[in-house]
């Protein structure tokens, strides 16, 4: 059971996982600002994803993540070299260190800090855009976990008035191939449909 805010990027990665390996899992739908008693009994931080299987509760969703990559282990989605799994998660937590916080500080904080953090999303994204039009998916050949991470943030770009340049249109490109990917949009809420208004 994952308990998941249908407009939560975090959530909105784990549900892509679960696409991806074809997961049957109850999914449930709660407001991240007004959790059910369960889920803050279970997880000291009050936040979302939560994941409950069987007497494990998990939360944080990059360990909720590698523990179903590991759980449900076909098809896999880290490399299985050593080297190749730790520069993803190196990505991943970069992904969180420095894009998320710049998505949350562009939805939380003041005009200022908004614009700073529009500015540094639009120039860190178009200073990797090289490493998104190097391979298929996000460094590699094979979807895996990172594509779960930066696909979210993506699809949210409308949504935080943020339009790429032409110098990032590896960008622009890759995030067009993985919103026709099956898992992606399998993984779309309602609520995240209707960020993008054109989605076929």
């Amino acid at each position: 059971m994952l308990f998941s805010d249908p407009t939560c990027p975090y959530c909105h990665r784990v549900r892509m996982v679960i696409a991806e390996k074809r997961i049957n899992i109850d999914v449930i739908d709660v407001d991240a600002q007004a959790l059910p008693s369960e889920v803050l009994e279970a997880n000291p931080y009050g936040t979302v994803p939560t994941l409950v299987d069987r007497e494990l509760w998990l939360y944080e969703s990059l360990i909720v993540m590698e523990y179903l990559d590991e759980r449900f282990p076909h098809p896999p989605l880290l490399p299985v070299d050593p080297v190749g799994r730790a520069n993803a998660r190196l990505f991943m937590y970069r992904i969180d260190r420095d894009w998320y916080a710049w998505m949350r500080d562009i939805r939380t904080g003041d005009a200022a800090a908004a614009g700073r953090a529009r500015k540094a999303l639009i120039e860190s994204l178009t200073g990797v855009a090289p490493i998104f039009g190097a391979s298929r998916f996000f460094m590699s050949d094979e979807f895996s976990l990172v594509d779960c991470c930066v696909a979210p943030l993506l699809w949210r770009l409308p949504v935080l008035e943020l339009e790429l340049p032409a110098a990032a249109s590896p960008v622009t490109e890759y995030a067009a191939r993985m919103f026709e990917w099956p898992s992606f949009r399998n993984s779309l809420t309602e609520a995240e449909r209707e960020m993008v208004t054109d989605l076929a």
